[in-house]
């Protein structure tokens, strides 16, 4: 190792063979470092100092080892001065120019040496030329020219003892601008460094901070748009809650009344002896005589039957209109209660889906339900009814007269409760008090008038009284003829008209019994049923809304979060960024204060 106290670590040689010496090591030796004992005095001595060590680094021309050009343009950074010398009379080549723009961005002052500059004649032209391009590639240079700028030629100090103005001035401004105004040579590469960085965090906040701005506004806009929205079906939420309720309610009721009074209506018609429903394809059978009134007791209990069902039937029709109508009110809440943008229900209500399940046994055979009440329409496409049912179709002989009935009307029993009642008695009742009504019947209706009551049996009391009497014995058989033409006059005129509304009369007294089991009637579990369907199918419309309008809220709750995220984000980078360009700002400053020392 080196040391200048000891001789064995060097070897020394005159500087006539430095020349040689570089020449035979060019390969060998990458670096060759030269030192140099100055025997002037310390005030004196630019090497010699004695306050820092200075290492002169000769790099080859720019122009001559690309490689080693590259290797100098990295070491920049390292390098505390740089003494650029150029040519007087080749000024700054295009690699100078390059070299000279890169070290300018390192260091505000560069070192410049113009050499050769006796053998131009122009010197002044020189100087100009010179200093303009030194002016543009170096501005802080070109204004401290006049200690930074030295034209010299180094033909002028070769020799044992070189003497030169030029190159004293050079040594002296050199030795100056190294030692005493260090802040030039040694801080201002660092503080330009610095400013540089600065400015690239500078740039880097600015840029961040726009983002942070525009990412912040479009924020506050979303939350501008969807706040509203959010709040407004907050509030609405328990209006469309109320609405749905209410629709489904109002609608069910409806249907369950439209039910109970057209049925009931129904019921009376056929109390009456018509058909239960007008304008149908169902009619009234003919009267076929006599010898076929039992036929004819059961195509009218069968016809009046399938009236009653074609009537639900049209209470189901009705009860579709009135079900496609609260679905469309449902819907109408969805396009009110919903915001824009949300998609609408697709859903396409079918009415004619409704009352289409069938009830049956395994043999087909129409059963009851749980209530036990017919569930469905009749044989006109209208799946299992009345009709269907053997125990309504069974004819009975109090069909084709009545007793009960007319016994409860002659003594004043009017109340359909009663006649209700009545009507659990008449399968006790025997088959001679059914032979006795014809006759007694037959007597009533003679001539259009109908017997009191109390007479007929006031005069039945008599009769044998009257046997008794041989003058009531002539009169006897002329009685019995009267009798005999009264029931064959009943028979033949009255019995075709009374039997629709004996038949009827029995009809609706069956079915306007409540079920023994169940307790409900035929009119009420039908509007009961109508009444579930409806609500059934409101429900499912009335779910889908509320779905639809659940989820429409979550999307915007979420979309009110993320936005609120998002701004608090914004709002945090914004001021880090803005502290930063703050910051970086007062560092330049005092950066730049260092720099003009």
């Amino acid at each position: 190792m080196y040391s200048p106290k000891d001789e064995r670590t060097y070897t020394r040689m005159s500087l006539e063979d430095l020349d040689d010496l570089i020449s035979d090591n060019e390969d060998s030796q990458q670096m060759v470092k030269v030192y140099i004992n100055d025997p002037r005095q310390v005030a004196e001595s630019f090497l010699n100092n004695g306050i820092v060590d200075i290492s002169l680094i000769d790099a080859p021309g720019l122009n001559r080892d690309s490689v080693k050009t590259t290797a100098l343009f990295a070491r920049q950074e390292e390098i505390d001065v740089v003494v650029f010398v150029v040519s007087a009379e080749n000024h700054f080549t295009l690699s100078a120019r390059e070299f000279l723009e890169t070290a300018s961005r390192e260091k505000a002052y560069l070192f410049i040496v113009v050499n050769k500059f006796e053998g131009i004649r122009n010197k002044e032209k020189c100087k100009r030329r010179v200093l303009e391009q030194i002016k543009e590639l170096s501005p802080r240079t070109y204004e401290d020219n006049a200690d930074l700028v030295h034209f010299v030629d180094s033909a002028s100090v070769l020799g044992v003892h070189p003497s030169s103005l030029a190159f004293e001035s050079l040594e002296s401004s050199l030795r100056s601008f190294v030692l005493l105004k260090r802040s030039k040579s040694k801080l201002h590469p660092a503080a330009t460094y610095l400013t540089h960085l600065l400015a690239d965090m500078d740039l880097l906040a600015g840029s961040n901070a726009i983002l942070a701005k525009a990412e912040l506004g479009k924020a506050r806009d979303d939350l501008s748009r969807a706040r509203p929205v959010l709040e407004k079906m907050k509030n609405g939420r328990s209006g469309l809650e109320e609405s749905l309720e209410q629709v489904e309610e109002d609608k069910t009721a409806k249907a369950s009344y439209s039910t109970m009074d057209t049925l009931s209506k129904a019921l009376d018609r056929v109390g009456s002896g018509e058909l239960a429903v007008e304008n149908t394809i169902i009619c009234m059978p003919t009267y076929p005589g006599l010898l076929r009134i039992w036929d004819y007791v059961h195509d009218v209990r069968k016809a009046l039957l399938a009236s009653l069902d074609a009537a639900v039937k049209l209470a189901e029709d009705e009860t579709r209109v009135l079900t496609t109508e609260g679905v469309k009110d449902i819907n109408a809440l969805g396009d009110r209660f919903l915001p824009e943008g949300v998609e609408r229900s697709r859903r396409v209500f079918m009415p004619e889906a409704m009352f289409a399940r069938h009830h049956s046994g395994r043999n087909g055979r129409a059963r009851r339900g749980s209530n036990g009440a017919i569930v469905a329409g009749g044989v006109y496409g209208l799946g299992i009814g009345l009709v269907q049912r053997p125990d309504l179709l069974e004819p009975s002989f109090l069909d084709i007269f009545d007793f009960t009935h007319h016994y409860h009307m002659y003594f004043g029993h009017s109340d359909s409760k009663d006649l209700v009642e009545s009507d659990k008695e008449d399968e006790h009742i025997g088959s001679a008090l059914g032979i006795m009504s014809i006759a007694l019947g037959g007597l009533s209706m003679v001539g259009g008038k109908a017997l009191g009551m109390t007479s007929i049996i006031e005069g039945a009391s008599r009769l044998s009284d009257l046997f008794g009497n041989e003058t009531a014995r002539k009169w006897a058989a002329p009685v019995l003829g009267a009798v005999t033409i009264g029931l064959g006059v009943y028979l033949v005129i009255e019995l075709p008209s009374s039997i629709p509304r004996t038949v009827g009369r029995r009809v609706r007294a069956a079915l306007i019994r409540a079920d023994e089991k169940s307790g409900v009637t035929f009119v009420g579990a039908h509007a009961a049923r109508v009444a579930r369907e409806t609500r059934k199918v409101l429900r499912l419309a009335a779910y889908e809304q509320r779905e639809r309008f659940r989820a429409a809220m979550e999307s915007s709750l979420r979309e009110v979060q993320s936005a609120e995220t998002i701004e608090r984000q914004a709002e945090k980078a914004l001021a880090w960024f803005d502290d930063v360009q703050i910051r970086t700002g007062n560092v330049r400053k005092e950066v730049e204060a260092v720099g003009d020392l």
